[in-house]
C-alpha cells in the first residue's frame, strides 16, 4: 500500500516546509496542482494545449480537465508508492473523484493534516514574505529581526502606496519579495477563497475520520515532529 496524504492550510501556514519535510522523510512526491498548471504551459500533447487555450481565454479549469491532469501525474513513477497532494482537492466533487480513483488502485488516503493557522498571522507571513537577492533564504519582515534591514518607502511622484525596501545585512544586497506577496489585495482575496472552499472540505474528511489539526503557529520543527507523529499513526491502521 502506497502513502496518500493531503496537506491543507491557508497561504502563509507553511504547507511548502513541511510537504518537503513529508518528502525527504517518506519518499514521495509533492504534487501542487498550481505547479502541475504552470507546467502545461512548457508541454505540446492534447492535454497542455487545452490547458492552455483555457488559462489563455481566462477562463477557470473544470473539475474534469484538473482530475485529468491529475491522474496523468499520478501515473508516473515515482508516484507509484504515494503522493502529498497539495491545493487539490478543492471542492467535493474532487475529493469524490479522488477516492474513487484510488480505490480503483486498491489504495486510499492516509490521512488528511490541517495546518491550521488564523487569518491574521496567515496575512502577516504572506505580505511579510521576503528572500535573499539568490533566494536561497527566506524572512520575514514582522518577524525576523538580525539578518535584515527593512522600511517603507514612498514612490518618488507619490503614484502608488509605500513599497517594502528592504537589504541583507550580511551581504548587503537587495531584498526580494514575490510580487503577488506584495499585493495586500491578492493575498486577502487568497485567504477568502482558502476559507470559502476548505471549509467543506474538512467536514468532509473529518466525517471519514482522516482529518488531523496541527497547529501551525508551532516553530517549524514542532508542526513536523506533529505531522510526523500522525502519519505514523495512520500508517499503523492501514
Amino acid at each position: 500500500m502506497g502513502l496518500y496524504l493531503i496537506l491543507m492550510g491557508v497561504q502563509g501556514a507553511g504547507k511548502g516546509v513541511q510537504a518537503n519535510f513529508i518528502r525527504q522523510e517518506y519518499g514521495i512526491p509533492h504534487i501542487s496542482t498550481g505547479d502541475l498548471f504552470r507546467a502545461m504551459r512548457t508541454r505540446e500533447d492534447e492535454l497542455a494545449r487545452k490547458i492552455q487555450e483555457t488559462m489563455k481565454a481566462g477562463l477557470l479549469i473544470s473539475d474534469e480537465t484538473t482530475n485529468e491532469v491529475l491522474q496523468d501525474r499520478l501515473e508516473q513513477p515515482d508516484a507509484k508508492n504515494g503522493v502529498i497532494f497539495d491545493g487539490y482537492p478543492r471542492n467535493a466533487a474532487q475529493a469524490k473523484w479522488l477516492d474513487e480513483y484510488l480505490a480503483s488502485k486498491n489504495e486510499s488516503l492516509n490521512s488528511v493534516l490541517l495546518l491550521n493557522l488564523d487569518v491574521y498571522t496567515a496575512f502577516r507571513r504572506a505580505f511579510g514574505r521576503v528572500s535573499s537577492a539568490d533566494g536561497s533564504k527566506i524572512y520575514n519582515i514582522f518577524s525576523t529581526t538580525d539578518p535584515i534591514e527593512w522600511k517603507y518607502e514612498d514612490h518618488p511622484e507619490g503614484k502608488f502606496p509605500p513599497r517594502v525596501a528592504g537589504t541583507e545585512k550580511e551581504t548587503g544586497k537587495a531584498l526580494v519579495r514575490r510580487a503577488d506577496d506584495a499585493n495586500a489585495g491578492a493575498i486577502i482575496r487568497r485567504i477568502d477563497t482558502y476559507l470559502e472552499t476548505t471549509r467543506p472540505l474538512i467536514e468532509y474528511y473529518r466525517g471519514k475520520g482522516l482529518l488531523t489539526e496541527i497547529d501551525a503557529e508551532q516553530p517549524i520543527e514542532d508542526v513536523s515532529r506533529a505531522i510526523k507523529a500522525s502519519i505514523e499513526k495512520s500508517k499503523a491502521r492501514s
